[in-house]
């Protein structure tokens, strides 16, 4: 049920992208009276789900959810109509248009992504606000996973600074570990303030260590909830519990139970808890993936958070910020993914866009997520590769400097070439999916 929660958010989000940003090429081609021959949710590839023709223009929605398109009359795009570019310019066409005209039909998919990305991050902000940790406020300092214990920090730290700039959001921490191409960063250890190197083989492992934070807050370890049929269910454990200790070793926070458990499954776990004025032993049993059933108090139950609240007025330079910082984000980690060791096999597909989305329908992370790919959709459709809205934009600005249009065979083999590069990375994403999916543990 859950996978499927997933797979519906993400097709629902697609389809929004999708339709909007070809939206944005067919307004201004029908403003300029440009025909436009189809307008496709998804490729339809020998056959459609289901369509219907108004005026000129074919309406459908495909059965390939890869993306979708318009097709535009006389233009050379991924519909590869070379019969159609054979015979003599009409009016209706788009080589006919003036490159300006042509400029604004290529650039509206991405523009209209852009402000999307921009109105749904400040409606967010506007209808739930934004809540972050202040570094500050994680008194009880960090929990650390085994390679930030190799790198020299150690559990209890407080992080002062990384590269010299001060940590004010710890939310955005390991983001700026790993983005922002910081040599060092400063703690706090035993009122001694502490400087860690970051090493580019650091940065390698941090990336390919992708599935748990490289820090986390520190927290005590108090039950939430039990899973069903768990051991901890079975041994009566109860919410509000208190571990304070496993096979005698003291647990006062959680991640002490974590690096307990997770040493020594297949085992029976002596776990001492405590329950109001009682101290209770449970025998527990521990599974093969080192838990034993229960979902501890999240940290915003002992740290105290700040939400800040906009209003509907001020919600929309928010999300303008908003949007600039997701931009410029996804710009750094483009930039490691080219220059450091071993970034490219964490490059996703589907399966990874996907597994991104809540395992419940929560409309607040629903609409963040789609936000933020919203941005990434029109960051990667405006790059220079033919095919690509950014390719079309490459050669009509060629156009318009050198005020001679492209010749249409070079054209017709750019976008060959674009296809085949398109493809290639597709394959190349979504094969690290399923690699993924059989060699992870």
């Amino acid at each position: 049920m859950e996978v499927l929660t997933q797979v519906a958010q993400f097709i629902l989000s697609l389809s929004i992208l999708i339709v909007l940003h070809e939206m944005g090429h067919f307004i201004p081609a029908k403003l300029f009276k440009t025909k436009v021959e189809k307008f496709y949710l998804f490729f339809d590839p020998y056959f459609s789900l289901f369509k219907f023709k108004k005026g000129d223009t074919e309406y459908g929605i495909g059965w390939l959810p890869l993306g979708g398109y318009v097709k535009i009359a006389g233009m050379i795009d991924e519909s590869m109509d070379k019969e159609q570019m054979k015979l003599p310019p009409q009016d209706w066409e788009f080589r006919s248009k003036p490159a300006w005209q042509r400029l604004i039909i290529m650039l509206g998919g991405v523009t209209v992504n852009v402000i999307l990305g921009m109105l749904i991050y400040a409606m967010v902000l506007f209808t739930w606000g934004e809540v972050h940790l202040p570094a500050k406020n994680v008194k009880y300092g960090i929990a650390c996973d085994s390679l930030a214990l190799d790198m020299g920090l150690k559990n209890g730290d407080k992080v002062i600074s990384i590269g010299g700039k001060p940590l004010v959001n710890f939310d955005k921490v390991n983001g700026m570990i790993l983005l922002s191409e910081a040599k060092t960063m400063q703690v706090e250890r035993e009122g001694q303030k502490v400087n860690i190197p970051i090493s580019d083989d650091n940065l390698s492992q941090i990336i390919k260590n992708n599935k748990t934070p490289l820090i986390a807050p520190r927290f005590p370890c108090f039950v939430d909830s039990l899973i069903a049929d768990s051991p901890a269910e079975k041994k009566e454990f109860k919410k509000g519990d208190k571990i304070i200790s496993v096979n005698r070793i003291p647990t006062p926070y959680f991640n002490d139970v974590v690096t307990i458990l997770t040493a020594n499954p297949y085992t029976v776990a002596n776990i001492v808890i405590v329950r109001g004025n009682d101290t209770i032993l449970r025998r527990t049993p521990v599974q093969k993936d080192g838990t034993i059933g229960f979902v501890p108090e999240d940290y915003t139950d002992f740290l105290q958070t700040d939400t800040t609240h906009y209003g509907f007025l001020a919600s929309f330079p928010a999300g303008v910020h908003k949007a600039y910082e997701t931009f410029d984000s996804y710009i750094r980690q483009m930039k490691v993914i080219f220059t450091v060791k071993g970034a490219t096999k964490q490059i996703g597909g589907f399966m990874t866009i996907g597994k991104a989305y809540s395992t419940t329908w929560d409309w607040e992370s629903f609409w963040a997520f789609t936000a933020f790919l919203s941005i990434v959709l029109a960051i990667m459709n405006i790059l220079p590769i033919p095919a690509l809205d950014g390719g079309h934009v490459m050669f009509l600005l060629y156009e318009v400097i050198t005020r001679r249009k492209p010749n249409e065979k070079f054209m017709e083999y750019a976008q060959y070439a674009g296809m085949i590069l398109l493809l290639a990375l597709l394959l190349f994403a979504n094969g690290n999916d399923v690699v993924r999916l059989f060699t992870s543990k």
